[in-house]
């Protein structure tokens, strides 16, 4: 059905809804009566409907948007909430950001897998290999991060020329960050650089890790990632995700243009990316703060380690999902 048809099959439904929602109406309780009389709830479904089959038929962005700010009104005088963007920021952790992670599961499986095989692999190859360490590190890099972690360092993976733990936040902040962005923004090259930095990086931690735990420093390295690791591993990956969706909108736009479909999944991976900025910054505050003290024994900091992993996988896994008695 051609778009014009539609509308003018379904017009005179939005426009009483339009009536519903004027100013000066009454409360819900004595909607118009051509609502009221089908039932409030099935016509609320119906609209909701409406906004679907338009999106999935690609029709114009105006009557998408016309039907979305009708949704949003609807539902808003229908459960009294005062400001549709009133708590957004709360919904958007609570629920929404956990259930867009598990919508585009396909994009953040591919990304974990580029991420993460390489790095576990890594570190498997260099306690056979340990020259393998030596084909992602410098033997400069080799020397900093083993007096960084090494068991008599003042500091535990706090390079010299840092003061202070605020230092360090700032510095763990901007490194992330860099690092995050990279593989968002790689996947504006059709998608290359985001696969191309998922795998370095994975790449390169594995290296590091491989390197430190088949020299010994298993209690300094592993007891000092331990803490922030979920936040932080997490984070990479919904960023190479987001740089994923850019991406496929370049290479597979389906029926779309190149610009329409950039711009849908564009608004998806800046969603993803937000919240891996998130635990981005839980992850640098953690590491500045919580993972340098050596004052917890390294069962202690591991235990604490894979509790938080536990939490971030079960709340991306579980958080925002309809109850059952809903």
């Amino acid at each position: 059905m051609k778009e014009r048809q539609y509308i003018a099959r379904r017009q005179a439904e939005w426009d009483a809804w339009d009536r519903w929602l004027a100013p000066g109406r009454a409360a819900v309780a004595s909607p118009l009566g051509e609502i009221a009389n089908a039932g409030l709830p099935h016509r609320f479904r119906r609209l909701c409907h409406d906004l679907a089959l338009v999106r999935d038929r690609h029709y114009s962005a105006a009557l998408a948007d016309d039907l979305h700010r009708r949704v949003l009104a609807v539902h808003q005088r229908i459960y009294g909430a005062a400001r549709p963007e009133g708590n957004a920021v709360l919904r958007y952790v609570g629920g929404d950001f956990p259930a867009l992670v598990r919508r585009e599961w396909r994009a953040v499986a591919v990304a974990a897998l580029l991420f993460f095989l390489p790095l576990l692999g890594f570190i498997a190859a260099v306690q056979i290999w340990p020259d393998a360490a030596f084909l992602m590190l410098s033997q400069e890099t080799v020397s900093e991060i083993e007096g960084m972690y090494a068991p008599t360092a003042p500091h535990v993976g706090r390079p010299r020329s840092a003061s202070s733990e605020w230092m360090m936040w700032g510095f763990y902040i901007a490194n992330n960050v860099r690092i995050d962005f990279q593989a968002f923004a790689g996947g504006l090259a059709f998608g290359v650089g985001a696969v191309f930095y998922l795998l370095y990086n994975g790449l390169f931690i594995g290296a590091v890790a491989g390197h430190l735990t088949q020299i010994g420093y298993n209690t300094t390295f592993w007891g000092f990632v331990a803490g922030h690791s979920a936040f932080e591993l997490t984070g990479a990956v919904l960023s190479g995700a987001a740089g994923l969706k850019l991406g496929m909108a370049l290479l597979a736009p389906g029926r779309r243009s190149r610009v329409a479909a950039l711009k849908a999944n564009g608004r998806v991976a800046v969603k993803l990316l937000a919240g891996a900025a998130a635990l981005t910054f839980l992850a640098a505050f953690i590491e500045a703060f919580w993972s340098p003290w050596q004052g917890a024994p390294l069962a202690v900091k591991v235990g604490v380690g894979l509790t938080l992993w536990c939490a971030v996988l079960a709340y991306l896994s579980f958080a925002g999902r309809p109850s059952r008695a809903a």
